[in-house]
């Protein structure tokens, strides 16, 4: 009986979030320049699905379980990169801040997302709804679902969870034990055109030191805490189908257990995997023009940076976004002007290398 009413319990939970998602979205966002009411967002998603399905009769579907994973994922959550950046911001915790489990030692960074972005929709989705909505959001590509559901430890799904909701509906993910210093609105210089932005990403460590390898997975390495993304960006989208291939290959092999995994969490759902993304966006001749005889970007082209970069449609933010008063690697302090957001890592998980 206990079970039961805590199912109960869940599934009213996923419900009212439903509800709230449809129905509870800011008409505006009162100075956010690049920002616009979600609502829009959703309708122009169902009118660009209807015109996708009325050119796509009598033609193979992308949308059907025999297409290439990453033909239905573009399919499902195309990538306009004109539109605005939806009004999201997407965390995720054991518990609801309504709840009384709830850690008081969270809920002042909790709280200042909500106080640093009047208007926009705010989220905290508990472990026990976050099922409901992975399957509510990619019903239409099993797989996924299949890859996320099989995942066997709390920080993969934590990871995994992070690029779905991102590829899904945009906005801005960041870890539930990170502090707002800025608005999101300021994190762009004013001359930078938005509609010509879909991807803000921060640098999390650039190690100058021999032994950087004994500390970091890689000598740059992009911050996954803290994600800001137009839906369907194609570094979400490689990234969402490279942790569901090698899921359901481990699953497959039956290693997909703690312990069991020919690969680390780092490697799989972790910063390294996610650099790796990153850079390979950056090096994809589909997405830019890459000649013969152009040397690839690597991290040698972020090393030491101090302000924003942009490529493409995509900026890097220097090390002291998203890690101010780390106290190494160049970072500066929370008071620096290029200080956005301070991670706490109140929330990590310290697993075996050998997982």
């Amino acid at each position: 009986m206990p079970g039961f009413r805590k199912f109960i319990l869940a599934a009213i939970c996923f419900v009212t979030f439903v509800f709230v998602i449809r129905s509870s979205r800011p008409e505006h966002v009162p100075g956010s320049p690049g920002y616009r009411p979600v609502k829009e967002i959703f309708d122009e998603e169902a009118d660009s699905l209807r015109a996708r399905q009325s050119r796509t009769r009598g033609q193979k579907s992308f949308g059907s379980s025999t297409a290439p994973l990453r033909d239905r994922l573009r399919y499902q959550f195309p990538y306009d990169l004109e539109r605005s950046f939806p009004a999201y911001i997407w965390q995720t915790w054991k518990y609801t801040p309504a709840s009384t489990w709830f850690e008081e030692r969270l809920r002042a960074s909790e709280a200042s997302w909500t106080e640093m972005h009047p208007g926009f929709t705010h989220e905290v989705i508990p472990d026990d709804t976050q099922r409901h909505l992975i399957w509510y959001l990619y019903g239409s590509v099993p797989d996924v679902f299949e890859a996320y559901d099989a995942l066997p430890l709390p920080v993969m799904k934590a990871d995994f969870f992070r690029y779905l909701v991102l590829l899904a509906r945009g906005g801005i993910y960041s870890d539930i034990d990170t502090f707002a210093l800025k608005p999101a609105h300021y994190w762009l210089p004013e001359e930078l055109d938005r509609s010509t932005i879909g991807f803000v990403v921060g640098i999390e460590a650039d190690p100058d030191r021999p032994d950087w390898h004994e500390w970091y997975s890689r000598r740059l390495q992009f911050c996954q805490w803290t994600i800001v993304s137009k839906p369907g960006h194609p570094i979400l989208r490689d990234m969402v189908a490279y942790v569901t291939e090698e899921a359901l290959r481990m699953k497959r092999l039956g290693i997909l257990k703690s312990g069991k995994m020919d690969k680390t969490i780092m490697e799989f759902t972790g910063p390294g995997a996610w650099t790796d993304a990153v850079f390979r966006y950056f090096n994809n001749p589909e997405y830019f023009d890459i000649r013969s005889g152009d040397k690839n970007v690597t991290y040698e082209d972020f090393s030491g940076q101090k302000v924003h970069r942009k490529v493409g449609d995509t900026v890097i933010l220097p090390i002291t976004s998203f890690s101010p008063g780390v106290g190494q690697m160049g970072a500066g302090s929370t008071d620096d002007d290029m200080a956005f957001v301070k991670h706490n890592f109140g929330g990590m998980f310290f697993v075996s290398i050998d997982c």
